[in-house]
């Protein structure tokens, strides 16, 4: 098998990640919030091949809310499940849908997995990295600073990148296409904020970022597919 094909097996065979991201008006972040944890974390994570839901609050950077849905493969955004998720949006749904501001939606394949893959941190970094003609090579870079964060970094509890398909990752409603850029995304959990920031300033250097556009967020909560009734 040649580099190229490996390449495309393991992309094909790793779990997907599912990346919204955006700000509301303060007026309406009561109901939007209530809709989401009442509502649409459940209900995406009943999805057939969705394994967790999982929300994020930024202290620092990005946009104020985020959700993060992991799901077996990248297969599972195209399944008859998952469109009719959208086929049969609820009144609250639409009307939440609506309230984002300056949305971020990405479906993404989840690489370099390390650490803890299925334990989750209370605290999380999102750093935004050059796109790199060499996929693979960054793919290997996201595994170098996780595998150094695991040793050196008290904390630490995984680190994963993130690689949008541009072909899934049609946008949001209100989200602007103009200049739209799908960027590949080092995710890092943490067990404290300053871990995520001690870890965030590491990844930055070692990976030629800038550690100003790394959003810090706190873990809201998280929901398995396994805990469903």
């Amino acid at each position: 098998m040649n580099t190229t094909d490996s390449s495309s097996s393991a992309a094909a065979t790793a779990n997907g990640m599912l990346f919204v991201a955006s700000d509301v008006e303060p007026a309406d972040e009561a109901d939007f919030n209530r809709w989401y944890d009442q509502e649409h974390v459940e209900e995406r994570v009943r999805i057939p091949g969705f394994l967790s839901g999982a929300r994020y609050f930024s202290l620092e950077g990005g946009r104020k809310y985020l959700g993060l849905y992991r799901t077996e493969s990248l297969a599972v955004f195209g399944s008859p499940g998952y469109r009719a998720a959208f086929e049969k949006q609820t009144p609250w749904s639409l009307a939440n849908l609506d309230r984002m501001r300056q949305p971020v939606r990405r479906v993404c394949a989840v690489r370099a997995v390390t650490g803890f893959g299925s334990g989750s941190g209370s605290h999380v970094v999102v750093l935004p990295l050059a796109a790199a003609a060499d996929a693979e090579a960054l793919v290997h870079g996201a595994e170098r600073i996780g595998q150094q964060l695991k040793k050196e970094q008290a904390g630490f509890v995984q680190s994963y990148l993130l690689m949008p398909d541009a072909a899934l990752s049609t946008p949001l409603p209100r989200e602007s296409t103009e200049g739209r850029v799908l960027q590949p995304m080092l995710v890092i959990e943490t067990s404290s904020a300053d871990a995520a920031r001690a870890a965030r300033a590491a990844a930055a250097s070692a990976l030629d970022a800038d550690p100003a556009t790394g959003w810090l967020l706190s873990l809201g909560w998280k929901l398995g597919a396994g805990e469903l009734a």
